[in-house]
């Protein structure tokens, strides 16, 4: 009986786990650092950045947090998601090496 009242429970928390891809622009090690710092603080379990490609790929518990969730922390902390554009004045506060390609600057971000 108790084992399998452990499965179920165990098939419950797996069932709420969601892994998405989301688009997070930066530069550089100091900003993966930063976006997946971010990505955890807001209730992802899992988060690794990719500079050459700006893929963030998170698990998160979906009861829990939303990729939403996630991206507007991102954006808090300086950095343009897909869809969560940072303040001038988060993105302002990055460092220099930071301080990516906006939206409408020189370079169109994809």
């Amino acid at each position: 009986m108790f084992l399998c009242l452990l499965i179920f429970c165990s098939a419950n928390v797996f069932a709420a786990t969601t892994t998405d891809t989301l688009k997070v622009w930066g530069n550089c090690d100091e900003c993966k650092g930063k976006i997946e710092k971010a990505a955890l603080k807001a209730g992802a379990v899992s988060a690794d950045w990719n500079a050459d490609n700006y893929q963030l790929v998170i698990s998160y518990n979906n009861e829990q947090t939303s990729a939403v969730n996630i991206e507007k922390e991102i954006a808090a902390v300086g950095y343009d998601t897909q869809d969560v554009k940072a303040t001038d004045d988060a993105y302002h506060k990055l460092p220099k090496c930071c301080q990516y390609e906006r939206e409408g600057n020189k370079q169109e971000q994809q």
